[in-house]
């Protein structure tokens, strides 16, 4: 399966005249928060190989996502691990979503929407489209650029909290990484009602009491 543009062509021919590609990443990992990045292009400026972030290297997304950056229209926002806990994975990434809609320094009319359900405070019209970061140039743009995004997120807070590995795994749930949070501990970080997270929580609560 090859990404291609009929997604924002369709849009186009129901006369809608700027549209974005929105996907996000994270929605996994133990630890950071959710990312999503809105992508608008022009059909006569879109780098080649676009594609599903997750079948690209981390060198090809950061020269795509170099390349999407130059000639597209580009938002990145975040849903925190508070916002996370606060409503739930879910919720959050469509948190992110929407903020990275907003955040585009071009009006938008339209949205190309990865995943099988729009976000409910999206106040435009607006498509999903089902394993779209496959299917969709606009979203598969969208998923490098919050995937290389987050990635540099993750690293520079591997910095600030050495140990967990985060600069390799990114935050998902690596036996490496579940054993670092039982020798080091929980982080501020870290998504306290995902199930490792929490077990570990609770055990120490139980231990305690």
């Amino acid at each position: 399966m090859i990404p291609d543009y009929e997604f924002e062509r369709s849009a186009l021919a129901q006369g809608f005249g700027t549209i974005a590609g929105v996907d996000e990443v994270g929605r996994g990992p133990l630890a950071g928060p959710v990312t999503a990045a809105a992508v608008v292009f022009t059909e006569d400026r879109i780098p080649e190989g676009l594609n599903d972030s997750k079948k690209l290297t981390a060198r090809a997304r950061q020269r795509l996502c170099d390349e999407i950056m130059e000639v597209a229209v580009v938002c990145v926002a975040h849903a925190t691990v508070e916002e996370i806990e606060e409503h739930n994975i879910l919720r959050a990434s469509h948190l992110a979503m929407t903020r990275a809609l907003a955040g585009l320094s071009c009006a938008v009319d339209y949205a190309l929407i990865d995943g099988n359900m729009l976000p409910r405070d999206l106040t435009l019209p607006a498509q999903p489209v089902v394993k779209g970061d496959a299917r969709c140039l606009s979203i598969s743009a969208a998923s490098i650029v919050a995937k290389t995004a987050r990635d540099t997120l993750m690293v520079d807070l591997a910095q600030q909290h050495p140990g967990y590995g985060w600069e390799t795994n990114m935050g998902y749930g690596s036996k490496s990484h579940i054993a670092a949070l039982q020798n080091l501990g929980v982080t501020p970080h870290h998504r306290r009602l995902f199930k490792p997270v929490h077990n570990i929580l609770y055990q120490d609560n139980f231990l305690t009491d």
